[in-house]
């Protein structure tokens, strides 16, 4: 009996003792299959800035797997467009890895990584990688590595290239060397203070795949918590799917959203996330023809404490430029869609880069 009595109390403070663990936010190797806290979630935030910035595609690459390709990755290129953002007063970044390129040459992938996270780092940006991408806006859905097609004038995003391609989303047998790529970049960089967080996967279920993209979602959770970074982990909302914002906001350990609305729309977002009562985050924004600018959404962004990352920094092969789903000989329209910058650091408009630097140089003043 006494042995029995024994056992219990040392279950019973084996118990208490995990949920003091987990209630102060301290997760250790075994429990890393847990979403943080919500305490560990502010208390992260709070030891932050409020960060406004941009979604990052170099203007020579005409997808993610140019951008980090072999054949075609250009250190110096992107050293002057990060430069540019510094410039214009911006902290943060946001961009899309290509597990194609890893694949390839895992050391070359991860020795490029480091050497982009070098330079934002110079340029004083946080870096917030994605690790995959569902979407497709041309006739491409799985990527391949090389020399990639020229742009298709008038198609925009003619040759993005998903990541890892749709064809291993809805093949499990491909899941293995999945996994050795999400532990091999989020191992690498596991401590690294300048990762700001990892976004996980980049608009799942979107280019067509729907619901197929449900099994390698949970799959990339469970494997990334296995890692058990100090960065927070999340995936971004970016439509009305239940079923989809059930699997996001359970593996989520701030809430991240796209929003390409007008400022009433965009206020209700933000709302309807906070419920959530963990730190919010924009991680694409920025439409003129829906009323999505930085004249009309910035301060909303900046009055709510949200930070932000519009679509995207200089005009290059993308043609980004051009809204979405526009095609050759359609009307091309007087207003971008997205872009700060021409190809020659001409700003589209100089009063967005004002703005931009004036509600930075604010959030400093009001920490």
């Amino acid at each position: 009996m006494k042995n029995s009595i024994t056992t219990r109390m040392k279950k019973q403070f084996c118990i208490l003792l995990l949920l003091i663990t987990i209630s102060s936010g301290k997760l250790s190797a075994q429990d890393s299959t847990l979403r943080w806290t919500t305490q560990r979630a502010w208390d992260w935030y709070k030891k932050n800035p409020w960060y406004c910035g941009f979604n990052y595609i170099p203007a020579y690459a005409i997808n993610y797997t140019a951008m980090w390709d072999k054949t075609s990755f250009d250190a110096t290129a992107i050293d002057k467009e990060l430069a540019l953002a510094a410039r214009s007063g911006m902290n943060v970044l946001r961009a899309v890895l290509q597990y194609a390129v890893y694949e390839d040459d895992p050391k070359y992938f991860l020795k490029t990584l480091e050497t982009f996270t070098v330079l934002c780092d110079k340029h004083h940006i946080k870096f917030v990688p994605s690790l995959f991408d569902d979407c497709a806006f041309g006739i491409t859905h799985d990527p391949k590595t090389g020399k990639q097609p020229d742009p298709l004038p008038g198609w925009y995003a003619w040759a993005w290239s998903p990541s890892p391609g749709h064809s291993m989303v809805v093949d499990s047998t491909t899941y293995p060397r999945l996994e050795k790529y999400v532990k091999a970049v989020i191992g690498r960089f596991k401590n690294d203070n300048r990762i700001l967080f990892w976004d996980l996967y980049n608009e799942p279920t979107n280019g067509g795949l729907g619901s197929a993209t449900f099994p390698l979602l949970r799959k990339v959770v469970a494997w990334a918590r296995s890692i058990d970074p100090v960065q927070p982990l999340t995936i971004d909302v970016f439509d009305r799917n239940p079923r989809l914002n059930e699997i996001i906001f359970a593996a989520s350990d701030i809430i991240t959203f796209h929003n390409y609305e007008n400022k009433d729309a965009l206020l209700k977002q933000i709302r309807e996330l906070k419920k959530h009562n963990r730190p919010v985050m924009c991680t694409e924004w920025m439409n003129r023809p829906w009323a999505s600018t930085v004249g009309n959404n910035l301060p909303v962004f900046y009055e709510e404490g949200v930070g932000c990352m519009l679509w995207g920094l200089v005009n290059g092969k993308t043609q980004t430029d051009l809204p979405w789903g526009h095609r050759p000989g359609d009307p091309v329209s007087a207003i971008w869609q997205h872009d700060l910058y021409r190809g020659d650091f001409t700003a589209y408009d100089t009063a967005e880069i004002a703005s931009v630097k004036r509600y930075i140089t604010l959030s400093k003043e009001r920490r």
